[in-house]
């Protein structure tokens, strides 16, 4: 077995690790009560452009389908761990919102949550 065999299996191998590491975190964005709170945009933002700009090098600078494939399968985990917990502190706010008005008696439509004057 040849450096460059082991190093590809080490690669294909970790690369597989990390595919199932997105579980856990895609899973607490879901079901986090406090809005994903734990969950850095700017991070998982970076991951997704480093796993496009490195689809991009492979394809364009190294004609490697093979490893652009690899990390296209890590881009859509970022961007689904980012939808979540955006879509989960919106909700978190929601509810803050809703407690907070219903604590001091005023009453929200919710309509008018987040609506712009005019």
């Amino acid at each position: 077995m040849s450096l460059e065999d082991i190093t590809l299996g080490l690669f294909a191998a970790s690369n597989g690790l990390r595919i199932a590491a997105y579980v856990p975190q895609i899973r607490k964005a879901a079901i986090d009560e406090n809005g994903a709170s734990a969950i850095s945009y700017a991070t998982w933002l970076l991951f997704l452009l480093a796993h496009l700009s490195t689809i991009a090098y492979a394809l364009v600078n190294r004609e490697d389908g093979w490893l652009a494939g690899c990390f296209a399968a890590n881009a859509p985990c970022c961007t689904l761990i980012v939808v979540i917990a955006f879509r989960n502190r919106c909700r978190h706010t929601r509810r803050l919102r809703q407690a907070s008005c219903l604590a001091t008696g005023v009453q929200v439509e919710a309509h008018s949550i987040g609506a712009g004057a005019g």
